[in-house]
């Protein structure tokens, strides 16, 4: 083949695909494997409002409403592929290795069901089933390739998901995550360090280490410090100006992550680890293996070493056993626990999992009225929380998506170091930033969930960024202009590429 010879058409060129995430962050990631191997077989993004030639679920299975969601989202497709011949649907993730045969029983118009093990054999599975006219379904008990070796489209082009293992060891008894993504493997640092550093090539200044324990990472290769020297090994990538991670386990929380975190200068002041509950009956039931003193004690001593760190949490209301008094610990936990947000749950039984059999399920009147008492607290501190950066210096992350009240008023949004979202005006004048670059400005109103910054012109300061580069070049791209850095002048194709941190994004408006 010549270099004016056109390129050979890939098996799937035409097609458009749609990927629906339900579920974590960890879902989220895969969907960006399914989208960037979708790609390197000629699949290409559906257009906003245009209806795909392949619509893939990726799903969760913690809470029970994951069940709902996708039967309803399946129900509603049925007319439509009955009025579009060829158009495929499949089914992955969580809900398809939990469920299996369940999923092609109750919606029998689904072409493929993947589990989470084998992300890769999609391409194959939907080729399969569009030959020979019937549905396909494959679901591995374990691993059959690391995720991370896959093609990936990312969702952004400043900031991205990097995974150092998958699966649990922990055997919590309301979580049906281990039984579907199997035991802990961990990443070898060279393959991790090597991803990251593509990813800042390729304009990221943000990434997000992933994994269901983060600081277990390296019980599988028997070095129980990889987690911190992983951290620090981050602070050496130059252009990486942003180390995020989740989520980490109380029980195998160290001090030498706490020093990694204070001594390493771009693993940000943030921290979301998992309370669950306050109640150390509660706990014990859950299989938490931690107490609230040492839950508390690990906030203390991060806060010691990083005053300024924002703290989340989760926390299940209505724990099967949950007593007014096992409640009024967590509530007393929350009080003393400050968080900056928390996401609270309701509990809900999961077939599969041992709560789900427990005696003494609590009345979903009073779980209700628990949770509403929960969330008014939680509202409060996060609300007094937020307050603490008005009148304060903040340099923001500029993103993509400015919220649409914040877009009416003119204003954009970014993400301070400790992870709380600011909105924020450009003063008349002065150069408006791009996704990715940085904007340095005092906030002069904090809300409970958000703070806003109206700076004037001397109160602003920018600083452009190779994100903020990337984000133009993957612009043109997906306008069909010429792009910076294209040597010939035109914007390179899109269609059977597969990048490393440089998603298409398509144009808004």
């Amino acid at each position: 083949m010549t270099l004016t010879d056109p390129a050979p058409a890939l098996p799937h060129d035409g097609l458009t695909y749609e990927v629906r995430t339900f579920g974590c962050q960890m879902n989220v990631h895969d969907s960006e494997r399914i989208s960037g191997l979708l790609e390197s077989t000629g699949y290409a993004p559906a257009g906003e409002g245009h209806q795909p030639d392949l619509v893939v679920f990726n799903t969760c299975a913690v809470r029970e409403n994951a069940d709902n969601r996708l039967y309803g989202n399946l129900g509603n497709l049925r007319s439509v592929k009955a009025a579009h011949p060829g158009l495929q649907i499949a089914v992955g993730g969580c809900l398809a290795q939990k469920d299996q045969a369940t999923i092609q029983a109750k919606a029998p118009w689904v072409d493929v069901v993947f589990g989470t093990h084998n992300i890769g054999s999609l391409p194959v599975l939907l080729e399969r089933s569009r030959h020979n006219a019937e549905a396909e379904m494959e679901i591995l008990e374990s691993l059959e390739v690391f995720p991370s070796t896959l093609p990936t489209k990312r969702d952004s082009t400043h900031s991205g998901w990097v995974s150092i293992s998958v699966g649990c060891n922990n055997t919590c008894t309301f979580c049906i995550v281990p039984s579907l993504r199997g035991k802990e493997k961990d990443r070898r640092p060279g393959e991790i360090l090597a991803e990251v550093q593509a990813l800042v090539d390729a304009g990221a200044v943000e990434v997000t280490l992933l994994g269901q324990n983060v600081n277990s990472y390296g019980v599988e290769f028997g070095d129980r410090g990889a987690f911190a020297k992983l951290l620090r090994a981050c602070g050496q990538i130059e252009g990486l100006e942003r180390v995020r991670f989740t989520s980490p386990h109380p029980a195998a929380f160290t001090d030498d992550v706490i020093d990694a975190m204070a001594e390493t200068p771009n693993v940000m002041p943030q921290l979301h680890m998992p309370l669950q509950s306050g109640s150390d009956r509660i706990l014990k039931a859950m299989r938490r293996s931690y107490r609230s003193t040492r839950f508390l004690g690990i906030l203390e001593r991060v806060r010691e070493r990083i005053p300024h760190a924002a703290i989340t949490t989760d926390i299940i209301v209505g724990f099967p056993g949950e007593t007014e008094e096992d409640f009024a610990e967590t509530m007393r936990v929350v009080e003393a626990s400050r968080f900056a947000s928390a996401f609270t749950f309701q509990y809900s039984i999961r077939p599969g999992t041992p709560a789900g059999e427990m005696e003494g399920q609590v009345p979903k009147a009073v779980v209700q009225e628990r949770f509403e008492r929960l969330v008014a607290l939680q509202d409060r501190i996060s609300a007094e929380e937020m307050a603490t950066l008005a009148g304060t210096r903040q340099e923001l992350l500029v993103t993509a998506d400015s919220g649409s009240k914040s877009a009416e008023r003119g204003r954009l949004a970014g993400r301070a170091k400790d992870n709380r979202l600011v909105h924020f005006s450009v003063p008349e004048g002065a150069e408006t930033p791009r996704p990715g670059d940085f904007v340095t400005v005092t906030v002069t109103e904090a809300r409970p969930f958000f703070a806003i910054a109206d700076p004037g012109p001397e109160d602003y300061a920018l600083r452009r960024s190779g994100a903020g580069d990337a984000w133009d070049r993957a612009q043109a791209e997906s306008c069909g202009v010429p792009g910076p850095g294209a040597p010939d002048g035109t914007a390179p194709s899109a269609s059977g590429a597969t990048r490393l941190g440089m998603p298409t994004i398509r144009p808004r408006g």
